[in-house]
């Protein structure tokens, strides 16, 4: 019998919680850098990236079980982009998910250095993982190289923090390298663990940077209307610090109509393959989210 959306997102969700609580759990005498590092992979979210490696990997044909490595890894990354968008150089954030950010806990010093840990550890994760075969350990780690690294998440950063981006062209180049690039990355991750056709990668690819797209549109609109005791974080932060966001370009009208565009651009790649609606149902499910 198929799982109705609530309860396969949890199921998956719960894995992933499990895997992650089962990190960096020794205490050597540096635990000071495992403790920094559970701070921040532990601290919630909704764990959308990895949940979506874990569907495309069922979607594909493989026992989405042997996929968690792979989804966790990507966490890894994410969060150890997390901690150092917070920092002071970068975004300067006291608050993330509601919880103090990791420099505020942990000092400027450690917070660095758990991020590199986490990142490292990512690919520790995919080179062991023991469900998979050598070349999809392989092309998993490349994935995720391609997504975070200097043409993909990373390169988003960069333009986001040091070139100023005023256009919806150049809005655009960053949230598609800054957040699609990891959301595709994600996506692509499960069908290269279950070692799938091409046409599949193309319509994964296709389906999270329009899902990324989407979410971050609705980010920079909460950063106007949201309340920041829900969204986790303060409010009004991007015009504080003078970013052109897509609600000064498009106005919030505009935006929503943009998020629902993207969310039917996203589910329309992914529709030959998602035959219960998962896929189409956690889209449509981001467009109205308050955090």
């Amino acid at each position: 019998m198929e799982l109705a959306f609530a309860e396969r997102y949890e199921l998956y969700r719960q894995e992933i919680e499990q895997y992650l609580n089962s990190l960096f759990e020794e205490e050597p005498h540096w635990a000071d850098l495992y403790a920094s590092m559970r701070y921040s992979v532990l601290a919630g979210g909704k764990r959308i990236r990895p949940v979506l490696t874990l569907e495309f990997a069922r979607l594909a044909g493989m026992d989405w079980h042997d996929a968690v490595p792979v989804a966790c890894a990507l966490e890894l990354v994410h969060t150890y982009s997390l901690i150092h968008d917070d920092l002071p150089c970068m975004d300067d954030d006291d608050l993330r998910r509601g919880k103090p950010t990791n420099h505020k806990v942990y000092g400027e010093t450690l917070a660095v250095l758990a991020g590199d840990a986490l990142q490292a550890e990512a690919y520790r994760l995919i080179l062991t993982a023991p469900g998979l075969k050598a070349e999809q350990r392989a092309e998993c780690a490349l994935i995720l190289a391609g997504a975070s690294g200097a043409d993909g998440m990373v390169a988003g950063q960069v333009l986001d923090t040091l070139h100023a981006p005023k256009t919806e062209q150049e809005l655009t180049e960053v949230h598609r390298l800054k957040t699609g690039a990891m959301i595709a990355g994600a996506c692509r991750l499960g069908v290269a663990a279950a070692d799938a056709k091409e046409a599949f990668h193309q319509a994964a690819a296709e389906y999270g940077y329009q899902l990324g797209m989407a979410f971050q549109i609705r980010d920079d609109m909460l950063d106007v209307i949201g309340n920041a005791d829900e969204f986790g974080k303060p409010i009004g932060s991007d015009r504080e610090e003078g970013k052109v966001t897509f609600p000064d370009l498009l106005g919030l009208e505009g935006c929503e109509r943009a998020v629902l565009d993207c969310t039917e651009r996203a589910k329309s790649a992914v529709a030959p393959w998602d035959e219960d609606g998962f896929l189409a149902e956690l889209a449509d499910s981001l467009t109205n989210r308050m955090k």
